[in-house]
């Protein structure tokens, strides 16, 4: 191993345990962003710590838990970065076997065998770590895994005998999950290859605790224009949903389907449209080319730019920061990367921004009264000061934090409470009804919200895109500092300055033209066709800057595909009228302090889209984007895209890839196009 190896493995496994210098934590994201190894090998750090964590807590003795404390003492280093001195990436089997003999060793009949045995393994793995080359090291790890895989079995069998004598079923519980990792851990260990370990860690059992939650996604259908001419929804400018699947991937696993919202996954990037002219907020971008994942198909690009605010005419801001401190919020990418998202916010506040800190944990409590933004070092000292611990009294936050953001009120400027948290709210009035309500009359009365979302196993994003939603705010899910950086930093003001409010879209397509066509995703911002021109219905918020960006994928007319359809109309035809266009879309927005919409109308004409014309690498981008995300849902739609053609299309582009999200992207695709390739491999070894 090279020294610099060893300096991105020390530097990644201190970025895991959350004691990471800001060089090491620049070293560990770049080096886990640009290679797929280190991204591994992170990802198995980051699995057993975890699993390590929950365990001990849940399932060992107080006496074995001593034992293991005295270990560490003396060996030198803690029982979390235990596994991350063996300089090898271990292999999943090693790593499900170790867990399945902690979770066992509490029972007194295996407690002093299986102590003896675990000692020899670290000297094995110590053995291992001197091997001077990643080959050599990776050969003489094969009978490691090999020996805890035995143990493993042994350590079932022998808790299967002595689980009679055991109260309150600790006994069986224990004993399927020990079963179950020996299950894992066996074939794991025949699939070591002499060049490294090539374990698929989707097979790794799910982690104890995980609570994560996903709202279920209905993909949209095809409509029938004939029948259904117009489509209407809300934009959407969160980006949670990228970011969060970006995590899935960069641990080894494929993100849930539920978790992947396209047009979060489109909009997370940047697209060059004309600034916007004369006294609209935002202008208004079309165009058409061929839909890279169905040939016989075409894709409609609709575009939005924000204007952008001159720093010195931005409003003042009014800014209350609501941080969870409870218990759960104690890992290293939850809390500690918060305080330094907030540190790198607050670097960026002037005398025109006074900001307030409310925490929640037991109880709701305000650590910082509204204070200028110009006095950054008291701000800086109470965010360094938040401590963990503690259940979540979430909804007694917020009413705190509103009525913090109320006392301290700016007329005419930006109010905003930002929340920030992994989402478990569990205690207090919490209810999702209660606190839309809440956070609905907050948003009348002109208090808005952004939420920030941290960590995992406790996720609770559907819950969190909704009140952001209600809020007439953003939801962003942040996974490390570079994303703080994007979003609390780059793109602060299209994150906290609203230029339009409740921003609908309705397209109408002409049936002369269009036979059929479905929404690429915008599935949960759907609106009925009637909410078009009802001000009293709330929609999406475009900040300074912002880009929206929406595909549609069509049907042309004359096509012979078969779409569906209802019988004629009995009392009313539909009579079609010639045109040379092939749709129209309406937008309508109200002012940040307005509640009266306005209209503006953009046909899109057939000879500026159907001729053969080069597409831009806009549409391009957004289509490869939209492609991989079809391919993630595993979407009944996806025809014949691939990733390999995803890859290609994105290695095309000729125009400057800002701040390296392109490559970053090229390199989530290609993780993802290996964890396919290997979950085919594996069930064809399992079968």
């Amino acid at each position: 191993m090279s020294h610099q190896e060893e300096l991105i493995k020390q530097a990644i496994s201190a970025w895991v345990d959350g004691e990471a210098t800001p060089e090491e934590t620049e070293l560990a994201e770049r080096s886990v962003r640009e290679n797929a190894v280190y991204a591994r090998y992170a990802a198995e750090l980051r699995k057993l710590t975890s699993s390590l964590k929950h365990w001990e807590a849940e399932d060992l003795s107080p006496d074995f838990r001593q034992r293991l404390q005295n270990l560490s003492e003396r060996e030198g280093f803690s029982m979390k970065n235990l596994f991350s001195h063996f300089n090898v990436r271990l292999a999943g089997g090693l790593v499900a076997a170790a867990l399945a003999v902690v979770v066992v060793v509490h029972f007194p009949e295996v407690m002093q065998k299986e102590q003896r045995e675990k000692e020899i393994l670290l000297q094995k793995q110590q053995t291992a770590q001197a091997v001077a080359g990643p080959q050599k090291a990776a050969e003489r790890s094969q009978p490691i895994v090999a020996d805890t895989a035995m143990l493993a079995e042994r350590s079932a069998d022998s808790l299967s005998v002595g689980s009679k004598n055991v109260v309150s079923g600790y006994a069986e519980r224990s004993e399927l999950r020990a079963k179950e990792m020996f299950r894992t851990a066996a074939p794991a260990a025949s699939r070591l290859a002499p060049g490294g370990m090539t374990w698929d860690q989707r097979y790794i059992p799910t982690q104890p605790g995980n609570t994560e939650g996903y709202n279920k996604v209905e993909e949209s259908s095809f409509k029938n224009v004939i029948s259904d001419p117009l489509s209407t929804f809300s934009i959407d400018v969160d980006t949670a949903s990228y970011s969060n699947l970006r995590r899935f991937l960069n641990e080894g696993q494929m993100p849930p389907q539920d978790a992947l919202r396209l047009e979060e996954m489109i909009n997370y990037f940047h697209y060059d449209y004309p600034k916007p002219d004369g006294n609209e907020p935002f202008s208004i971008t079309t165009e058409t080319g061929p839909c890279l994942w169905n040939p016989a198909h075409q894709t409609v690009l609709i575009g939005l730019k924000g204007k952008e605010l001159d720093t010195a005419t931005l409003p003042p801001s009014n800014l209350v920061f609501l941080i969870d401190v409870s218990g759960s919020m104690q890992d290293p990418n939850k809390l500690p990367l918060l305080q330094k998202a907030f540190t790198k916010l607050t670097n960026q506040l002037s005398g025109k921004e006074k900001v307030a800190i409310v925490t929640y944990a037991g109880n709701a409590g305000l650590v910082l009264a509204s204070t200028p933004g110009s006095e950054k070092s008291k701000i800086l000292q109470a965010i360094e000061n938040l401590q963990a611990g503690g259940s979540t009294a979430g909804g007694q936050g917020i009413q705190l934090a509103y009525q913090v953001a109320m006392e301290n009120f700016i007329k005419g400027g930006n109010n905003r409470v930002i929340l920030a948290t992994d989402g478990d709210f569990n205690v207090g009035a919490s209810s999702d009804a209660e606190m839309v309500r809440l956070i609905e009359a907050k948003r009348d009365q002109g208090i808005f919200l952004t939420v920030l979302g941290f960590g995992e196993g406790n996720i609770k994003d559907s819950k969190m895109q909704q009140i952001a939603d209600k809020g007439n705010g953003n939801y962003f899910y942040i996974d490390s500092l570079m994303e703080a950086q994007k979003v609390l930093v780059k793109e602060l003001g299209s994150t906290l300055f609203v230029i339009a409010k409740d921003v609908k879209i309705q397209v109408e397509f002409n049936p002369a033209q269009v036979k059929s066509y479905r929404l690429v995703g915008y599935e949960k911002r759907a609106l009925a066709n009637e909410d078009f021109n009802n001000d009293k219905k709330d929609a999406g918020e475009l900040g300074a800057g912002h880009t929206v960006t929406a595909l549609y994928e069509i049907v042309p007319a004359g096509s012979k595909e078969e779409t569906a359809s209802v019988d004629p109309l009995k009392y009313q035809q539909t009579e079609v009228q010639k045109s040379g266009e092939l749709l129209t879309v309406k937008l309508r927005y109200k002012e940040p302090d307005g509640d009266q919409s306005k209209l503006i109308t953009k046909p899109l004409q057939v000879l500026q889209t159907f001729v053969a014309v080069q597409s831009t690498e806009n549409f391009l981008q957004a289509s490869a984007v939209a492609e991989f995300g079809l391919l993630l849902r595993k979407s009944q739609f996806k025809d014949k895209a691939s990733y390999q053609q995803v890859l290609d299309t994105l290695k095309g582009l000729k125009s400057e890839d800002k701040d390296s999200y392109r490559q970053e992207l090229m390199g989530l695709v290609e993780k993802a196009k290996a964890l396919d390739e290997s979950a085919v491999q594996g069930i064809a070894f399992k079968s």
